[in-house]
């Protein structure tokens, strides 16, 4: 059992930064990140491998956005930097501890999630 305690987010004005961090109680294999928006489905829009680091990222944020973790803390970050009103979104941190293989950004290949946390983006 993992349990996943998010924090971050707020209101900013396009061009600003906000970083997300996102605790877990356990194990983890990989951590990602995704935002929701109504009507629409959850996209991933960035994921961690906790092994060693290795980060991936949706092109929609590639250059933007950064994932790192503090594994002292198993804590991960993201670091959304030149936000766009389009970032505008709930964000959810995801965890597998399952080892899951495929596409990293898949919500189907992670098994736990925050509660997640509004990022809001003003033109």
């Amino acid at each position: 059992q993992v349990q996943l305690v998010e924090s971050g987010g707020g209101s900013v004005q396009a061009g600003g930064s906000l970083r997300l961090s996102c605790a877990a109680s356990g194990y983890t294999h990989k951590m990602g990140w995704f935002r929701q928006t109504p009507g629409k489905e959850r996209e991933g829009v960035a994921a961690i491998y906790t092994p060693d680091g290795g980060a991936y990222y949706a092109d929609s944020v590639k250059g933007r956005f950064t994932a790192s973790q503090d594994i002292a803390k198993n804590t991960v970050y993201l670091q959304m930097n030149s936000l766009k009103p389009e970032d505008t979104a709930i964000y959810y941190c995801a965890a597998d501890n399952r080892g899951t293989l495929g596409y990293v950004l898949a919500p189907a290949k992670y098994n736990y999630w925050g509660q997640g946390t509004q990022v809001t983006v003003s033109s």
